[in-house]
């Protein structure tokens, strides 16, 4: 993700000084209020592709679109999580802190810490090595780390951009676990613990054995990926392919219970509308998959997590996304509102199956870590925690 680096030349939106002692301190506030509901009501589209576009552009663009967008969250949403073992696995995930450290008291307790990559802004080796000495001190049993597109020292394409001071040398992981394209299998001990009640949680159906094992040490297969479609110059930015490539088809194995990524998977947690900044090939990987856990970042205004039911109604929401509506803007496109009719109809069908008869389908736990708070250059975002 463009960070607010001002070695990139990115500007930081949101960035005002106002006066600590003055009479116009109260007006500055309002007018910048004013500004910010403004940018959010536009009916202008950001010239940002990492900015959200505004509602009304959306409504005026791709009408049906947001219609479905909102349609498939809705009848999702009181979908029940899935039931643990008496022993699950805390997982805490973070990512994108571009050189900022977070309050490790925000940072909480677990038995997996993830950082889905862009611990730096320039990418130098000294940058990294601070990232992973903190990373290393904190208290979790086992720590993953992948490379974002910051990170450029990580990948050998990028490396020759950095002045030859800001990348000499290695970096010394200490017991971090970096990701490059590489599987890793934890055996995790643990114990059971009070604050798993009333977490939101990881479906594990399609990866039944960790459900199973009743036992205080469960083993764990991670797989962790950094490549990401293009987004700023190919020999600055680490690990990018062109957008619309495909890098992904056969390359997670089929036994990865939590897979790692920058880039987020096409129209879950990537700004989908009105196209998605992920990766349609990284998302037809995951279905083909199906881990417990997905974990990314890269996208900052994604923040956050879903479950993704592998059923006919997340079938029919992402064959809509990908229909280009053209310039009827998917009003006169009866297979865009077929795709609406089939979210509401195999969602509820979904919903009682869930809520009524009690069956768990097979799902995946999608978690943006970003923790950079959309393009304002801070730390704002809750750290993700999730069990399973």
């Amino acid at each position: 993700m463009w960070s607010s680096s001002a070695q990139h030349s990115i500007p930081l939106p949101s960035e005002r000084l106002y006066p600590t002692s003055s009479p116009t301190l109260a007006s500055g506030m309002v007018l910048d209020k004013l500004t910010s509901w403004r940018a959010q009501n536009s009916a202008a589209k950001p010239a940002d592709p990492f900015e959200p576009t505004p509602i009304l552009y959306l409504a005026f663009r791709a009408p049906v679109k947001l219609l479905l967008y909102h349609v498939y969250r809705v009848i999702t949403s009181p979908r029940s999580t899935p039931t643990l073992s008496s022993h699950p696995t805390r997982v805490v995930c973070i990512s994108d802190t571009h050189n900022h450290f977070p309050d490790n008291d925000s940072i909480p307790a677990g038995d997996i810490l993830i950082h889905a990559g862009d611990m730096t802004d320039s990418g130098s080796i000294d940058e990294i090595q601070r990232h992973v000495n903190w990373l290393a001190s904190l208290p979790h049993k086992e720590i993953i780390v992948i490379s974002g597109n910051h990170d450029t020292y990580l990948d050998p394409r990028t490396r020759p951009s950095l002045r030859e001071d800001q990348r000499t040398g290695e970096v010394d992981w200490k017991r971090v676990h970096y990701l490059q394209h590489k599987r890793l299998s934890l055996s995790v001990t643990v114990e059971p613990d009070e604050l798993t009640k009333n977490t939101e949680t990881a479906s594990v159906n399609s990866k039944s054995h960790l459900l199973a094992r009743e036992t205080r040490s469960r083993k764990i297969t991670v797989y962790g990926a950094p490549q990401i479609p293009a987004c700023g110059p190919m020999n600055i930015h680490a690990f990018q392919y062109p957008r619309g490539m495909d890098a992904w088809s056969e390359t997670v194995p089929e036994d990865t219970d939590i897979l790692i990524t920058h880039t987020p998977s096409k129209f879950h947690r990537d700004l989908p509308l009105p196209s998605g900044m992920g990766c349609e090939h990284l998302a037809a990987e995951v279905k083909r998959v199906k881990p417990a856990l997905h974990v990314f970042g890269h996208v900052h205004w994604g923040a956050g997590k879903e479950i993704v039911w592998w059923d006919g109604c997340h079938e029919a929401y992402e064959t809509g996304m990908k229909i280009q509506t053209g310039w009827t803007r998917g009003l006169l496109n009866p297979w865009l509102w077929m795709c609406v009719v089939r979210v509401v109809y195999r969602g509820v069908r979904g919903l009682i199956w869930d809520r009524v008869w009690g069956g768990q389908g097979e799902r995946t736990t999608l978690v943006n870590a970003a923790q950079m708070h959309g393009n304002t250059g801070k730390l704002g975002n809750s750290v993700q925690v999730v069990d399973i």
